[in-house]
């Protein structure tokens, strides 16, 4: 049951488009952007590209639709964390939590900071990364770096101001980037798409290469498996972070039928536009121009072609937009987890409690200040590459859980069942399974100090757990 405290002070005032918009918003940052090209140098052709996506996009909804169930058993703050906590036991919760702290959410907060920043300097080029502002010794902060710093700053004293403020600024910018993305398609498809581009682009079939220069070259043996991995990572991390809606069950109406239904409606708007965002780029752009665009900016090459010279200012404005929308929704949502976390004696007691505005003002500062850490500490990139590898663990486990839960708890009221059950949840399970150790096997260097930052979560919490017993 929810605390008192929680039910009188945690304010319902988020509707099914908000939600909605949280988990769409959430989810579009600066990866549509970018990893398309990492993924074209991996698989080396058209057709494998969009199927890495549409199987991106498949295991995101499957994971979403499962989600809807837990979603309307435990419809209270703290999303992912509760139902680990309550499917396993506590051990597991706080692996979670602890990991979404360490790396998972404040990393990804970093890292969305900074590609804001660097968008940002295409339109004002004094915000750029080669301009040092303070120099140590020991380290050089950047105008980029103090930039993002100041962005997760303000949106976290924004959404310290109350879960409305937090709630408009996520819909304004959710739709005003949903508009702007379609509207980057359309133009794309109508102003620049090039039939001849288009046939060449297909040439190939289905056929996976490691593309080098103008060169396919052919994987021997088990090597594309290797391939598929690391293309993966990209669209995987891309469709992230769609759990943020169920972190904050306490603050939506409804939440028994509206988390559900929002994760299922965020989910497939994103999809969708994944899909026609890279198609888009493959009636516009030829495979080398994907493959080997500047710093990986698919999307900056595309408006180039779209909107002539001006498309740069173009797509930079609109990749701020999405930062900037993609990190309110990851501020907002994140501090619920470590307050409910310190509600159960697992995480610092001053993060359980809420300020006057109903929001856990010192769950969210923390988040701040750790996210800030990284930010300066240049190591965010490192860290993103451990999180896919972490996020799939927990996701595993998750969506495990449901199949637990309707063994050692059938009675429990479920108002919306898992779709597909148990063949979607499954299916999923052996897929997340599979490219997990893909990528223990083809991206150790990432996945083993992935591993370690959750397994270094076990000590934590004796801690924890020992301290609130004393």
């Amino acid at each position: 049951m929810e605390s008192t405290t929680e039910k009188n002070n945690f304010k319902r005032s988020l509707g099914l488009l908000d939600a909605t918009m949280i988990v769409a918003g959430s989810m579009i940052g600066s990866g549509i952007f970018i990893v398309s090209a990492d993924i074209v140098r991996n698989v080396g052709s058209a057709c494998a590209l969009l199927l890495i996506w549409l199987f991106t996009g498949f295991l995101t909804i499957a994971a979403a639709l499962s989600y809807g169930e837990l979603s309307s058993m435990f419809p209270k703050a703290g999303g992912q964390y509760v139902y680990l906590k309550e499917a396993f036991n506590s051990l597991t919760g706080f692996l979670y939590g602890w990991s979404f702290f360490a790396v998972i959410q404040t990393g990804s907060i970093a890292a969305v900071g900074v590609a804001f920043s660097k968008f940002a300097a295409y339109v004002f080029p004094s915000l750029s990364e080669k301009n040092i502002i303070i120099d140590f010794s020991f380290l050089q902060i950047s105008a980029a770096q103090l930039t993002s710093i100041i962005l997760v700053v303000f949106l976290t004293y924004v959404n310290t101001r109350g879960v409305k403020e937090g709630k408009m600024i996520q819909t304004i910018f959710t739709l005003v980037k949903l508009i702007a993305l379609f509207g980057l398609i359309i133009f794309g498809f109508s102003l620049a798409a090039k039939a001849d581009i288009w046939k060449a682009n297909w040439s190939t079939g289905f056929s996976i290469n490691k593309l080098d220069g103008n060169t396919l070259v052919p994987y021997s043996g088990f090597a594309v498996m290797g391939a598929l991995a690391a293309s993966l990572v990209g669209s995987l991390f891309s469709s992230d972070s769609w759990n943020n809606v169920t972190f904050i069950a306490g603050e939506i109406k409804n939440p028994s039928k509206n988390i559900g239904r929002s994760l299922f409606l965020g989910t497939l708007i994103v999809t969708i536009i994944y899909i026609a965002t890279n198609m888009m780029y493959l009636s516009v752009l030829s495979i080398n121009e994907i493959a080997y665009a500047e710093n990986d900016r698919v999307g900056v090459v595309a408006s180039q072609h779209i909107f002539g010279n001006s498309g740069t200012y173009i797509i930079a404005i609109l990749l701020m937009i999405s930062t900037f929308g993609c990190n309110n929704g990851l501020i907002l949502s994140g501090a619920r987890v470590y307050h409910t976390m310190a509600k159960d004696g697992l995480f610092f007691k001053q993060l359980g409690h809420l300020n006057k505005n109903g929001v856990p003002e010192k769950a969210l500062w923390i988040q701040c200040i750790w996210a800030s850490a990284l930010c300066l500490s240049g190591k965010y990139n490192e860290l993103l590459e451990y999180v896919i590898f972490v996020v799939l663990i927990f996701y595993i486990l998750t969506i495990a859980g449901i199949f637990r839960l309707r063994k050692t708890k059938p009675d429990l009221e479920r108002p919306y069942k898992a779709i597909g059950y148990p063949f979607l949840p499954f299916i999923y399970i052996i897929a997340a399974v599979t490219i997990c150790i893909m990528l223990l096997i083809y991206k150790y260097n990432s996945s083993i100090p992935g591993l370690a930052i959750v397994l270094l979560g076990i000590p934590i919490y004796y801690y924890f757990v020992s301290k609130d017993k004393s």
